[in-house]
């Protein structure tokens, strides 16, 4: 097998598609062991499959072709043309191939001594991935130069996340003054990407701003979705900074808030739901993409957002209040339901997963709008069970894999949750208002053939 050596500051921007591809010279076994792990009818028409073997793989191993995004997805495309069929990415069955068929990594430190090893890239971040974060940021931090228009070519020409290696002539500019803290944007301009060298190797850091309370600092991190959400905190707290009496008037005026609180009160403090109020009333206000770069853009967003951000807090208060009441009305009724149990444990599930502490800012905004109706179907779910159970058990037992499988992703990838999977995860809540309570009506039409559809898109 292929075993590759990666030095701890940089693991956190090998990437799991460029792995697959090991290297030319193993691509035409690789490719051939993935056609015979297809099933039957595909592979039929795919035979003699060392040939078509050799032939995919001359065709992937160009150099326009090779290690360029996912090699499953590659070769998925090549079955498709080539047999008609529509072919699944998990119609390719990783488990039958042999371990040599991944490639092995070498975790070691800057001393060369191995500090993990294996070919689950997944695991070995979930392991090492903090450290390893750690010890790009003190490189990052003794020598950090801004990205010249090279490193930014290269960065647009290599796969997201990619291993850098470029010789750019990056112009020497002052590091960014670690750890200094900032109350304004007095920093300048803030790259998108920075150059950090290490002997011959080049790498790309991704700068932010951090929020650190009453002030913001620079960091500069090894991984650009880390660096986003770091970001816009950062940001937030930044605008927060210039905006201290409105804020102030804020807090004292929140429409209803002692009754919500009231509602809130499972969950947490009333000072824990204003926070939050606050906090999405100053991203809906000034955090709209694209996010301001410099000083100038700042300070236009602040003057332009200012005015709205009252009339932005109470429509967000007011979602809040609905929300909270619905919330409060599903869990009494959920209380009071003494048939059933299984009906009614599942409902309770469905409710603590939808309102949590942190519902307000943790939910995006549009399906936010959708809550109200979401906890209004348990309500009338429940109060038809006595009517029909054997109908709501029926339903239950079609929608419990549709779940399960969702919340095993979820745990598989640490609770990262891209668009597709956010799509997937609130189309699950209109199969459950489609089933249990259709007198309120879903946005599209919705069925289990429809999440089974968005499913195969999630591969």
């Amino acid at each position: 097998g292929l075993t590759v050596t990666v030095p701890l500051f940089v693991l956190n921007q090998v990437s799991e598609e460029r792995c697959e591809w090991l290297v030319t010279g193993m691509l035409k076994d690789k490719v051939q062991a993935l056609l015979k792990s297809l099933p039957q009818r595909p592979r039929s028409r795919l035979v003699p499959l060392p040939e078509t073997a050799a032939r995919y793989a001359e065709q992937l191993s160009a150099p326009e072709a090779f290690g360029h995004g996912s090699l499953t997805d590659a070769l998925l495309k090549l079955v498709r043309d080539a047999t008609s069929l529509d072919v699944k990415r998990t119609d390719f069955k990783l488990e039958m191939l042999a371990p040599h068929m991944f490639m092995n990594l070498r975790v070691v430190d800057e001393h060369g001594r191995q500090l993990g090893s294996g070919r689950n890239l997944g695991a070995l971040k979930a392991e090492l991935g903090a450290q390893a974060r750690g010890a790009f940021q003190a490189l990052a931090g003794v020598q950090v130069k801004k990205s010249s228009a090279d490193a930014r070519q290269a960065q647009d020409a290599a796969p997201k996340g990619k291993l850098v290696e470029t010789a750019a002539k990056a112009e020497a500019t002052p590091a960014l003054p670690a750890g200094q803290r900032y109350t304004a944007w007095t920093f300048g301009e803030l790259p998108e990407l920075m150059e950090v060298r290490r002997g011959s190797q080049s790498l790309v850091g991704f700068p932010a701003l951090v929020d650190a309370g009453d002030a913001v600092t620079i960091e500069v991190f090894d991984e650009p979705e880390v660096a986003a959400a770091k970001h816009r905190a950062g940001l937030r707290r930044l605008f927060a900074l210039q905006l201290k009496d409105a804020l102030k008037y804020l807090e004292k005026n929140i429409p209803d808030l002692q009754k919500m609180a009231v509602a809130f009160m499972p969950l947490g403090t009333l000072e824990e739901l204003r926070a939050q109020i606050i906090d999405v009333a100053l991203e809906r206000a000034f955090l709209q993409s694209p996010l301001p770069a410099d000083e100038f853009d700042f300070k236009k967003r602040l003057d332009e957002g200012r005015g709205r951000l009252t009339l932005i807090a109470n429509e967000i208060a007011r979602l809040a209040g609905v929300v909270l009441a619905e919330y409060a009305a599903a869990a009494r009724k959920i209380k009071d339901t003494k048939i059933q149990p299984e009906a009614t444990q599942d409902a309770a599930q469905q409710l603590q997963r939808l309102v949590g502490k942190r519902f307000v800012a943790d939910t995006p905004w549009s399906s936010l709008q959708h809550f109200a109706r979401y906890l209004k179907a348990i309500t009338l779910r429940l109060d038809k069970l006595r009517a029909d159970p054997a109908r709501d058990a029926a339903k239950m037992t079609e929608l419990k894999p549709q779940e399960q499988r969702y919340w095993r992703l979820v745990a598989e990838r640490k609770g990262v949750v891209d668009e597709r999977m956010s799509e997937f995860r609130w189309l699950l809540e209109e199969l459950r208002v489609s089933f249990f309570a259709q007198e309120l009506r879903t946005p599209q039409p919705v069925s289990i053939k429809r999440l089974d559809k968005a499913w195969a898109q999630l591969g």
